[in-house]
């Protein structure tokens, strides 16, 4: 698996295999395949057409992490039936090979023997391919056993076809997330540069200390995810208010997994700590990326003149930045009265828009200094999301809760008419399609119930003052 990249060096000696191409980067830009984008070559570095077109077309608007994953997952299964199924194409693939592709992967003793979870995952990654393959005519059939999805809404018209594959047998309730207090310490000592005791540890090298902690608060106080976050342009990073505790945006839909636009919620002292990385961090990396003419080199740029109306020309026409989509984001430039600057919110240190890659770097280098420091705390972007889900909706359950207790029916009906459902309410902070799939947080607040209940358990069964063996003495009377 490879991925795009501009301004490759041509060959100097041999055969170039780009001789047919004027201008590989001119081809690229005339395609729209962006850099980053990933691509397969079968083991004897042939290109696949018919194959790598899914990435250009079916998802070309998904972030590229998504693309990512993707693109790993066909890879597996590809290679499987190169290399034990005696190179056979993807495209005459049987249910014979998805059988054996599935012991392989779950129960040969000489496989991975993956989880459940990972399993159900590439299932329904290969199966959407197989759709899509089908649909397009590049494959004889699906080797992936399918059923009619259980639609829960008649009006989206037929349930659509899905993988019957899936084990169910996995963990699907087991959520990973940080509380409050533990993000804090995690925080602070992996991206601060903070020792243990919560003091500055004059050993620290890391840069960006301020920019990384702004953004790692934004992301658990907002639930954004990675390739969500990273997008954000300063378009959408609403301004400080007064008196206000939290201060809302909108998400829009090119730059929502799954198209789910929606609100999002910038609290207070998060939001502060955002502005207070443009006005610093960020405006000296612009500068200096000005002072080298970085901006001027940009392929292709899309530039807003007025950034009262951010809207740039694309394919001659004008479009609302609210409409470009992840790659075409990286390419906006604003026309200040100081030069030219990146509409993107997060820049890396030459004043470029940053990458998701990047930030999980970020996380990646946290995580090995507490580690170090003996912190026993980990977190990735994904566990932030996950935090913000279950603090939020414990936190929204329980005045719920209360207001409910001492109201008659009809009062209820009316309170919950206005206020809604909290679990809704984070559903749709969270851009989740399903009610089903913020249901797993409803599991995690159960076990936090239980755990309490059980640390109320006393240490001591036996009475105090009475010994151990002095009750079995008596037991063995009784029992005589």
């Amino acid at each position: 698996m490879f991925f795009t990249r501009r301004e490759l060096p041509r060959p100097r000696d041999g055969i170039d295999v780009l001789a047919g191409l004027d201008d590989l980067d001119d081809w690229l830009d005339a395609q729209g395949v962006e850099d980053g984008s990933p691509y397969l070559l079968d083991p004897l570095g042939r290109y696949d057409t018919d194959l790598n077109d899914y990435f250009l077309t079916e998802l070309a608007n998904e972030p590229f992490t998504t693309q990512e994953a993707v693109a790993y997952d066909l890879k597996r299964f590809l290679k499987f039936l190169w290399d034990n199924r005696g190179r056979r194409s993807w495209k005459v693939a049987t249910v014979e090979d998805r059988a054996a592709f599935k012991h392989w992967r779950v129960s040969d003793i000489a496989g991975p023997r993956v989880e459940l979870t990972t399993w159900d995952r590439e299932v329904a990654t290969v199966h959407q391919f197989y759709i899509w393959a089908l649909r397009q005519g590049h494959a004889a059939r699906n080797p992936f056993r399918q059923r009619a999805s259980r639609s829960r809404d008649p009006r989206k018209g037929p349930a659509e076809e899905t993988p019957a594959e899936a084990s169910h047998g996995g963990r699907p309730n087991d959520v990973e997330w940080l509380p409050a207090a533990s993000y804090r310490q995690w925080r602070d000592v992996g991206l601060r540069g903070f020792n243990l005791e919560g003091l500055s540890d004059r050993s620290f090298r890391g840069r960006f200390a301020s920019r990384n902690a702004a953004y790692s608060d934004s992301m658990i106080r907002t639930g954004l995810r990675l390739s969500e976050q990273t997008s954000l342009s300063m378009f959408e990073l609403p301004e400080l208010v007064p008196g206000m505790l939290n201060m809302r945006s909108w998400l829009p839909k090119a730059i929502a997994k799954g198209g789910s636009a929606r609100r999002i919620y910038f609290a207070a002292s998060a939001l502060k700590d955002v502005w207070d990385y443009v006005e610093t961090d960020r405006a000296e990396a612009v500068e200096a990326a000005q002072d080298l003419g970085t901006y001027e080199r940009i392929r292709n740029p899309l530039i807003i003149t007025d950034p009262r109306r951010p809207v740039v020309m694309l394919g001659g026409e004008r479009v609302k930045i609210a409409k470009l989509k992840h790659h075409e984001r990286r390419r906006v430039l604003i026309d200040t009265p100081q030069g030219l600057e990146p509409a993107a919110l997060w820049l890396n240190q030459y004043g470029m828009p940053s990458k998701p890659s990047a930030w999980q770097e970020v996380f990646k280098t946290a995580n090995r200094r507490c580690e170090r420091l003996g912190l026993k705390a980990s977190c990735h972007p994904h566990v932030l999301r996950h935090s913000f889900a279950v603090i939020t909706l414990e936190q929204l359950m329980r005045g719920h809760i209360q207001e409910l207790a001492e109201m008659t029916p009809q009062q209820r009906f009316t309170y919950q008419r206005i206020f809604g459902d909290p679990l809704n309410w984070v559903r749709m902070r969270l851009g989740h399609s399903s009610i089903e799939t913020t249901q797993i947080y409803l599991h995690t607040l159960e076990e936090l119930e239980m755990e309490t209940r059980m640390a109320l358990v006393p240490d001591s069964w036996e009475p105090t003052g009475v010994h151990p063996e002095d009750l079995v003495e008596k037991a063995v009377d009784d029992a005589a």
